[in-house]
This record gives structure tokens, sequence and C-alpha cells, in this order.
């Protein structure tokens, strides 16, 4: 299938700096309000629902962590999802405020001062910044239409859909009797009947169908199945295979092979192409600060 040779780079690439990026650093700005506090007046941008000592919680705050708890709640539970005004406002009453009462009096501890908490707040602050440093390098990057039409003139046939084949197969455990069998056959012998007969393979109930199957889905009858030369309707050679089986198929259909047209493909092969233009920006731009940064890796630390 199409990005067979980029498919997990890609996939990783774009849910992690596309999505993932998108969604925490995409919002529109919220318009400012000033919410005056014991000792001071502190601008918050958003439509303040509830004030929690010197804290707010906004509107978008409410409405991201519900988005949030639904994502989570199963297909199969609808009625879970919190989809009314009052579900909303008893999520901010029992859920939110509760947030808020509990790191307020974390700050009232100093649990902010622990040094696991430091280390994990860096951490995330250094995570967040990457992110969205790689969002800023990589979100103007553009794929000219002849780079698109260049790739796919370039890739078509890798870009060719799998074959299928609808096979039928009889297997024996001697090359005599597979001959007896082959004789049969070509003499005019119905496949199933002597597949339910003779054969002695687990298919064999079954008339020997094994069903649509892709290249490399079964090893030991690969290259006769998908040869060239096999013919829908016809009977293969006898095939003796690495399982100790002497084979013999019957091809019933085809389905699949086809190479699409460049306008099926036009949004894949684009996706793909932004993402390695993505990708090498970053490359470049790591190297450059590598260069600058002055970087000393001590291994003889690391036990």
């Amino acid at each position: 299938m199409f990005l067979s040779k980029h498919r997990v780079l890609a996939v990783l690439l774009i849910a992690l700096l596309v999505c993932g990026c998108d969604k925490i650093f995409s919002k529109k700005p919220a318009k400012a309000t000033k919410v005056e506090g014991p000792s001071s007046v502190a601008v918050v941008e958003g439509i303040v629902i509830a004030k929690v000592g010197a804290n707010v919680i906004t509107l978008d705050d409410l409405n991201e962590e519900i988005e949030s708890y639904n994502a989570m709640v199963p297909e199969d539970k609808p009625d879970a999802r919190i989809s009314t005004r009052q579900k909303k406002i008893d999520y901010l009453k029992e859920q939110l405020v509760r947030k808020v009462l509990l790191y307020q009096e974390g700050l009232a501890r100093g649990l902010d001062k622990k040094r696991d908490i430091v280390r994990a707040l860096e951490k995330t602050k250094q995570e967040l910044l990457a992110i969205e440093l790689v969002r800023q390098e990589t979100e103007n990057t553009d794929v000219p239409s002849a780079e698109i039409e260049n790739y796919y003139n370039t890739y078509k046939e890798e870009l060719r859909e799998p074959e299928e084949r609808k096979i039928r197969a009889i297997g024996v455990l001697s090359e005599q009797e597979a001959r007896e069998i082959l004789i049969q056959l070509l003499q005019g012998a119905d496949f199933d009947a002597l597949a339910r007969e003779r054969s002695k393979l687990k298919s064999t109930s079954a008339g020997g169908d094994l069903g649509f199957i892709a290249k490399g889905k079964i090893p030991q009858i690969d290259t006769a199945a998908f040869s060239d030369t096999l013919e829908v309707g016809k009977i293969s050679n006898i095939i003796k295979a690495s399982d100790g089986y002497y084979y013999i198929l019957k091809l019933e259909a085809k389905q699949g092979g086809k190479v699409k047209s460049l306008n099926e493909m036009w949004d894949d092969i684009k996706r793909l192409l932004t993402y390695l233009k993505q990708e090498q920006k970053i490359i470049d731009l790591v190297e450059k600060l590598k260069n600058k940064a002055g970087i000393e890796i001590i291994e003889g630390e690391i036990k």
C-alpha cells in the first residue's frame, strides 16, 4: 500500500508535531478580562466562570477539560459524556474547583519548591518549548505541484495496490500421489471434489479454498500462486514446498493490483512530501544548533 517506505516516520511526525502541536498551540487569542484579587488586579484571557481565591477558571478551561474527558469515554457509553449545561456546571464545581483548591494548598505548603517537582516542571517546559519551536519551524512548509507530480511519476509502480489472488490448493505428502491428482485434474476432474477427497491440508473441508491471499501470506506457495504464467481458471504444476507437502494450485480470481491515479494519490503524496521537508528543516536546525552549542558527552559516567 501507499507510504510503505515512509509510513512509520510519517505517521509519528504528523501525529506528534502537527496534530499534537495544533491542539496545544493553535488557540485563537481570547478576550482579556480584568479580575480583581485580594491585593492586585490580574489580567485573564477568556470568559471567567468561577473564582477560587486568587485564581480564576475560564470557559475555555472548562471546555478543554470536558473535551479531554469526553474523549476518554467509551463509545458504547454515550450517556457518560458531559453533554448538557447542568453536567458542565456539575463538572466545574466537583472537578475544576477541587483541582484549583488542591493546587492552591500545594503552593501554600511550598510543594512547588520540592526538587522533584521543580525538575518535572522544567522537563515539561523543555518539551513544550521544543514542540512549539518545531511547530513554528515547519508550519509554513510548501510543496509545489510539480514536486507532487514528479514523485508520483517516479514511484508510480511502488504505489500500486497489493494484488490478492483467490487460490484453491491440494496438498499431499508424496510426489506420486500429487502426479495422480494432477492427471485427474488435467482430464477434467473437479478441483473442489478432489481437494475434499485427497488433500491433507487444513483447507480440505472447504474444497481447498484458501480465500483471497496477498503475496507473502503463505510463503511455501507464494512463488507459484503469484506466477505471471498462472492464469485465472487454470491449475499449476506440482510444487514441492518447504513444509514437506506437494501442492497443486488453482487460481480462481484476482483483485487489486492497480495503480491509483495522480488525483487519487495527490493528498497522500502531498502529506508525505510535506513531512519529509519538515523533517529536513528540523535536521538542519538541530545541526546548526549543535555547531553553536559546544556539546560535551561524558560517556565514562554512563553505567
